[in-house]
């Protein structure tokens, strides 16, 4: 299984909305298995299909609970609540990390590998790597959660890394 690149900050494949998957077969497995070697050579608690360049909603990850790797197809959000501000950062913006504020609980829906529906919900780190792996299959990035005057710097930080200032 080969371990992708990942896709950076700029990457237009990044910004756009990941297509449905509308068919399981061994090309979905593969991805998924590449995802999750990608995910762990990070290394990284999560990963999507748009950040090795594959606009499909396919998403791995693994909170540290001692499960091991999970993956989410077409994945929905059904619930969220609270709230949590966390250091959080993004294997796509690398070396960067900011206070972002999520819900605390998250309960999301999506398919497995055997297109049997799949739970998963849970407050901390689960809510926020499912929130956060289902905003990339939907082409947003964390820099986007930030409030204006941490994301204009942000922004700028990003830009002049980009240009090697």
């Amino acid at each position: 299984m080969p371990i992708y690149p990942i896709r950076t900050y700029g990457d237009p494949v990044l910004r756009a909305k990941a297509a449905r998957v509308d068919r399981l077969d061994d090309s979905i497995r593969r991805l998924a298995d590449d995802l999750i070697e990608t995910m762990y050579a990070a290394p990284g608690v999560g990963l999507a299909a748009p950040q090795i360049g594959i606009s499909k909603q396919v998403a791995v990850f693994d909170w540290g609970d001692g499960s091991g790797a999970h993956v989410l197809i077409n994945p929905v959000v059904l619930e969220t609540s609270g709230e949590w501000e966390y250091e959080e950062g993004c294997l796509s913006v690398p070396g960067y990390f900011w206070p972002i504020g999520r819900p605390a609980f998250a309960h999301a829906v999506g398919l497995d590998l055997d297109g049997h529906e799949v739970e998963y919900a849970g407050e901390g780190l689960l809510g926020r790597v499912l929130q956060h792996e289902i905003d990339h299959l939907h082409g947003k990035l964390l820099v986007e959660r930030l409030d204006r005057p941490t994301r204009r710097l942000a922004l700028q930080a990003l830009r002049e890394e980009a240009l090697g200032l």
